[in-house]
């Protein structure tokens, strides 16, 4: 069983973290994020090599599985503030598109009106060709407005109009011409 939530998460190299009972914000070259965590089961403190040590309280099951998640997130968070966290996106369809208006991204993808998505926070959008790459410091806030856009108009199965991730494989299905051409 992996012991990953023992290990404290490194603070890198221009990157302040400040522990306020169990609120930590981490502040860095990409912006800042602020998080508050559970109390009853762990314990978040700094060590003398500014490093972040989380532990837990008592030895149950579920305090070690808190521990371990806790840790990742502020793992994602010092990577967020140093690197950023970003998702691309493809459109694939006859006349769909997207374009970036101020912080907000307009997508025309076959509905009557315009589909607008919010930049939300620090989030930033990028339009190149039928890519749109969605950037930003919070992995979580990235990952679900990167799920707003693709739930805006799923990929078909049988053309592949829509938005897909870019690593995404959408499986095809035979259309009806296909099935009884076969038979």
């Amino acid at each position: 069983m992996g012991r990953l939530g023992k290990l404290p998460v490194t603070i890198r190299e221009g990157v302040e973290a400040e522990i306020n009972g169990m609120t930590i914000r981490i502040k860095g070259p990409k912006g800042e994020l602020t998080r508050d965590f559970p109390k009853d089961m762990i314990t978040v403190e700094k060590l003398e090599s500014g490093d972040i040590k989380v532990t837990e309280k008592n030895s149950s099951k579920e305090a070690r599985a808190t521990e371990g998640t806790i840790r990742s997130h502020l793992v994602n968070m010092v990577k967020g503030v140093t690197e950023g966290w970003s998702k691309a996106l493809e459109i694939n369809g006859s006349g769909y598109r997207a374009e970036v208006r101020g912080k907000d991204l307009v997508l025309t993808v076959g509905y009557s009106h315009p589909v607008v998505i919010e930049g939300k926070g620090q989030v930033a959008f990028q339009v190149e060709k039928n890519v749109i790459k969605v950037e930003g410091p919070d992995k979580e806030v990235v990952g679900h407005i990167a799920a707003l856009i693709r739930g805006s108009r799923k990929p078909s199965v049988y053309t592949g109009a829509g938005i897909k991730y870019i690593d995404e494989i959408i499986r095809r299905k035979a259309g009806k011409q296909a099935a009884s051409a076969s038979a």
